[in-house]
């Protein structure tokens, strides 16, 4: 099947003793696979929903700023994206944020299935007002990132600003990408996190994107990568 008519979504339903993880992703935006959810539906947010001709997104982890970024991730990668986490958020936010971008990078990596055919790097720029952040992933498969937010506040929201790249070192290791992400400059820590997920999106969009001529082709003088 080429790379033009594929169709890239994952479900996963993750449950550990610590976070129960729901999540449907399609990478290309679109219609999305049903995915089972264990809740009774009592306490769902729509904070970090938006409903548009091209993409579906509903977040809701229980960690506001955390929903607000990985909103900002679906809205400017181009995915659709369902995923609802319930945590041990009594204990503190570690395990839920961590668990999130585990689920976000297998599912990502499930969905993606072959870099055959793929522009394979991807790097972006962007600003909030102040904030400036750069990314350049490759699909690798050798997992590995460099994050440098250069956040100052313990935490934004809910969310510790120490797990702000944890989440991200997390997400490239569930996704078999290598990531640098680094916010050059800003004097507001959200801003300077937000400039980073938009950056990150952006990048992997890039990444994602058939080459037209190349389809079946492994971008790699190895010959292989996935």
């Amino acid at each position: 099947m080429s790379t033009e008519t594929r169709v890239r979504t994952a479900t996963l339903n993750r449950d550990t003793n610590e976070t129960k993880i729901q999540l449907s992703l399609n990478l290309d935006g679109g219609a999305l696979q049903s995915v089972t959810d264990q809740s009774n539906g009592s306490d769902d947010k729509t904070h970090a929903a938006q409903q548009s001709k091209s993409q579906q997104i509903s977040v809701d982890t229980g960690i506001g700023f955390l929903d607000h970024m990985l909103h900002a991730l679906a809205k400017h990668g181009g995915w659709s994206l369902h995923l609802r986490t319930r945590g041990d958020l009594h204990i503190d936010d570690h395990h839920t944020a961590e668990d999130t971008f585990i689920a976000l990078g297998q599912a990502f990596k499930s969905a993606l299935q072959t870099t055959a055919g793929l522009a394979r790097f991807g790097y972006a720029y962007c600003p909030l007002d102040e904030a400036l952040s750069r990314a350049v992933v490759d699909l690798s498969n050798r997992p590995y990132s460099v994050i440098n937010l250069g956040t100052t506040r313990e935490k934004i929201g809910d969310l510790s600003c120490e797990m702000l790249p944890h989440c991200l070192q997390s997400f490239a290791q569930g996704a078999g990408v290598t990531m640098h992400v680094d916010c050059i400059r800003g004097d507001n820590d959200h801003h300077r996190a937000e400039s980073a997920f938009k950056a990150l999106a952006v990048a992997l969009r890039m990444a994602t994107t058939p080459v037209v001529g190349r389809e079946g082709e492994v971008p790699s003088t190895k010959g292989v990568l996935f």
